[in-house]
């Protein structure tokens, strides 16, 4: 704001005070800064200011890159009005919107700002329209906003320098009014800026119908194709908050702005652009499909997704789709419908009084169908979660990618340029660059092989499309470019194998792809048989909308499933994802009792820990307890052990084990030390049964409290559990919970999920046979030093010989005796003026920085 405030005051009609590529550059900036807060504050609770940091920084970034332009003379200076004045209009009413909806909130930092830069926008338009009237009003409100935003970033200072004690009023991000509720959770904090790049778009395409330019031309490209950039970023945003129909319709209308700016970058070249006819029906269908769904979360997204399919059918229905009438009056009903779905929107996602959107209409229609069941619509419907991050599925958005781009390459080129044709956006960003994005997301949910295919597809996609519609190809067929297309059906060849592992749409889905590889090796060659290439790019492009509708579908019910197949060959082991047992986030509690109820059942269950994940089974079980020793395949020499959640669970046997003992055990735990103690009669009352002769040797059993909240949580619900690494004996350490299932299959039955393990070294295992005798040894030196140990061990003993006794022990003492014991040390403490009447019940200080350190 202080950029535009001094160069508004500082320039003249007949030169700019800041040079147009210098303010250009600038803007880009300070606009990815403004971006990145954003999103930063997208993960919590101020929705409301993350909206209006992300609209801010769209505004300035299209803003910036026409300044660039007219900088660079591509564009001139004569075109600077017609360029801004189309975005300015969207977004001086987005801003106005979110300014009314801070208003209802009470916030007026938020409220000045919103207005201030709304009103600043609409003072250029005013500027640039009548050269008479000055720019001093938009300065005058960027000013404005610069006292608002400094007053606001000097209270946040402020309140962070002094944590908290003062709080100057309006500068607290977290108010009242923007906690979620409940209700609102289903609502990405991030939907009112996908509906702001509609509202970005609409205005730039409706523009020239209403006479306000003349044309879409070179200086509306930055702004369309700031709002495809956005919305691509809206999209994995989404996937994030685990909606799959959010992102899949920002997905959607991405393309189109890529489209639109595509269209548009073409009347540099003086190229008149020509619309594939038949091909935006297949958007429009869709388009359709996705609206039907999206009413699930309410009939008023549902109904606004419709104007989408209008839109399709109109650029289908004119060859030269956005430049004509038809086209541009549907994109002026969508500026409408997204102004009143915006204000809708946004009052619903920061206010806990709600405009009615129609939100229970959909379920209440299902659940009247008895044959039918309607899965919740939650962020459980992803799960599980086997990759290193929690992304929703994106398969939908990745089949329809591959339908779209299927149906485009089917259009004829014919005498025309390449370039006029506009199959280059279908293929290349929806084949290509979305195709990438999904194939990402499946990496991160750790579906390996979803997303090799989708990165393999959208890679042939990308250098295909503009090889052929790029204008790269020309006349040119031979070696070279046979030898690309071979490579590609190599690479594709693993894919139809892997497939064979998966699930048979899969199967069908790589070897229709291999097929289409086929055609464009022909092509290369110049053996292509006529009509061959376009058959069977369209049974692909059915087979990819089966897979789009079932995949829809099948999320969004839970009975009837459309039917995928099954695996052709199996293999035990092999694959994530649907049908495997049960992955659930370890940070709930919920899910640590549902894994108890598991153990407590007889089943094994993979755990995370302080150190790698184990396989555990509940010591009550002996079933379970020789089933994880089968299924580990464990040998002989690696017996498994045994971890408690406290030395309090050692109660019933505390009289069988030595003071000492007990002692060294509270002061080392819990943290990453294992004890190697004697086994003795006291192991058979936890109930192993026949199961014991897995546990430890037939002369020690190693035991340990691991230093680790979900573990402890765990067996206090099942009791003491048997343990032995998640891993079949001789390979490396499970460090991950979606290697368990990987490594040791089917037959593990749960895996509480905590993402990478904090530590790849085991424990540190203690040999304390002869603890008795004063001395301990060490089996094995991992995460917790030896030093450490043994100055831990040596507290431990001193006290002892000084006559300290473990708490637990006291009771064992007659009652006068006790007494007697308390009142001579209170005595005594008190001769020495210390004060202090308390028994000694304080962990060593040692101990506490081995729980710390570990």
């Amino acid at each position: 704001s202080l950029l535009l405030l001094v160069n508004s005051y500082g320039s003249s009609p007949e030169k700019d005070f800041i040079p147009h590529t210098a303010l250009g550059i600038l803007l880009l900036i300070i606009s990815a800064l403004v971006a990145f807060t954003g999103v930063r504050h997208s993960l919590s609770h101020s929705q409301l200011f993350s909206s209006l940091c992300l609209t801010v920084s769209a505004l300035w970034c299209g803003l910036g890159l026409v300044y660039i332009l007219i900088g660079q003379s591509v564009l001139p200076l004569s075109e600077l009005k017609s360029s801004l004045i189309p975005g300015l209009a969207a977004f001086t009413l987005a801003l106005f919107i979110i300014g009314t909806v801070a208003l209802f909130m009470n916030n007026p930092v938020l409220l000045v700002i919103a207005v201030s830069i709304s009103l600043a926008c609409a003072h250029q338009i005013a500027g640039l329209s009548d050269s008479g009237f000055g720019q001093s009003a938009t300065a005058a409100n960027y000013l404005l906003v610069c006292l608002v935003c400094a007053y606001f970033g000097f209270g946040r200072l402020l309140s962070t320098i002094t944590q908290g004690k003062v709080r100057p009023p309006g500068t607290v991000m977290k108010q009242i009014f923007e906690m979620k509720t409940e209700q609102n959770q289903s609502c990405s904090n991030v939907v009112s800026v996908g509906l702001v790049m509609n509202l970005l778009s609409a205005s730039v395409i409706a523009c020239p119908l209403l006479g306000v330019v003349p044309q879409l031309s070179v200086g509306h490209v930055p702004w369309l194709w700031t709002a495809g950039v956005f919305q691509l970023g809206m999209c994995v945003l989404f996937y994030r908050a685990m909606d799959t129909l959010a992102a899949t319709f920002y997905g959607f209308t991405s393309l189109l702005k890529f489209a639109e700016g595509y269209s548009a970058l073409l009347s540099l070249y003086s190229i008149q652009p020509f619309s594939p006819v038949p091909f935006p029906v297949v958007f429009a269908v869709l388009f359709s499909i996705l609206a039907l769904f999206s009413c699930q979360k309410s009939l008023l997204e549902g109904f606004y997704q419709l104007f989408f399919v209008a839109y399709c059918i109109s650029i289908a229905a004119q060859p030269q789709g956005f430049f004509q009438a038809g086209t541009q009056g549907v994109q002026g009903a969508i500026f409408v419908a997204t102004a009143g779905v915006l204000f809708v929107t946004t009052f619903n996602m920061v206010s806990s009084t709600r405009i009615p959107t129609g939100q229970s209409h959909f379920k209440t229609v299902v659940t009247r169908i008895r044959s039918i069941t309607l899965s919740a619509l939650d962020k459980e419907r992803h799960t599980p979660h086997l990759g290193y991050s929690k992304y929703a599925d994106a398969e939908v958005l990745g089949h329809a990618c591959n339908v779209l781009a299927a149906f485009a390459i089917t259009a004829t080129v014919g005498d025309r340029n390449p370039l006029a044709v506009l199959v280059l956006p279908w293929a290349v960003m929806a084949g290509g660059v979305l195709q990438l994005l999904c194939g990402s997301v499946a990496f991160a949910r750790g579906k390996t092989f979803e997303s090799t295919a989708f990165i393999l597809y959208g890679l042939m996609w990308t250098v295909w499309g503009l090889t052929r519609f790029g204008g790269l190809y020309g006349e040119t067929r031979g070696f070279n470019v046979a030898v690309g297309i071979i490579c590609f059906m190599l690479f594709n060849l693993l894919v139809t194998i892997a497939a064979l592992f998966l699930n048979v749409a899969w199967f069908v889905y790589a070897f229709t792809f291999q097929l289409i590889l086929i055609s464009f090796l022909l092509d290369a060659i110049g053996a292509l048989p006529y009509g061959y290439d376009i058959g069977v790019t369209i049974i692909f492009g059915l087979i990819s909308f089966y897979c789009f509708l079932a995949h829809l579908f099948n999320s969004t019910f839970q009975s009837p499933q459309m039917p995928l197949g099954r695996p052709l060959v199996k293999l035990g082991g092999v694959r994530g994802g649907a049908g495997v047992c049960p992955h659930v986030p370890a940070r709930k509690a919920t899910s640590v009792q549902q894994i108890a109820e598991i153990m407590k059942n007889g089943g094994i269950c993979g755990m995370p820990t302080d150190t790698v994940y184990v396989l555990v089974a509940a010591c009550n079980r002996p079933d379970a307890v020789i089933k994880a020793y089968k299924v580990k395949k464990q040998a002989q020499d690696r017996p498994m052990s045994m971890w408690i959640s406290s030395v309090k669970q050692l109660e019933p046997v505390r009289h069988l084990l030595s003071p000492l003992l007990l002692d060294f055990m509270e002061a080392a735990w819990p943290s990453s030390i294992s004890m190697v103690i004697p086994r003795g009669p006291w192991l058979d009352i936890f109930g192993l049964g026949d199961a014991a002769i897995h546990i430890g040797t037939p002369q020690s059993i190693a035991i340990r409290s691991p230093d680790c909240a979900v573990a402890t949580h765990l067996i206090n619900l099942v009791g003491p559990i048997a343990v032995t690494s998640a891993n079949p004996t001789g390979e490396a350490d499970t460090t991950h919970h979606n290697q368990v299932y990987a490594k040791l299959g089917k037959k593990v039955e749960g895996v509480l999920c905590d993402g990478p393990s904090p530590e790849n070294i085991a424990s540190t295992v203690v040999d304390c046979t002869k603890i008795e005798t004063g001395q301990i040894g060490f089996f094995r030196v991992g995460l917790i030093p030896k030093s450490k140990v043994l100055q831990i061990f040596e507290e431990v003993r001193n006290r002892h010989r000084q006559g300290y006794t473990n708490p637990g022990f006291e009771f064992d003492l007659p009652l006068q005796d006790m007494q007697r014991d308390q009142s001579s040390t209170d005595r005594t403490e008190l001769e020495r003026g210390t004060g202090n009447l308390t028994a000694y019940t304080v962990l060593p200080p040692q101990s506490r920085d081995v729980r710390n350190g570990s």
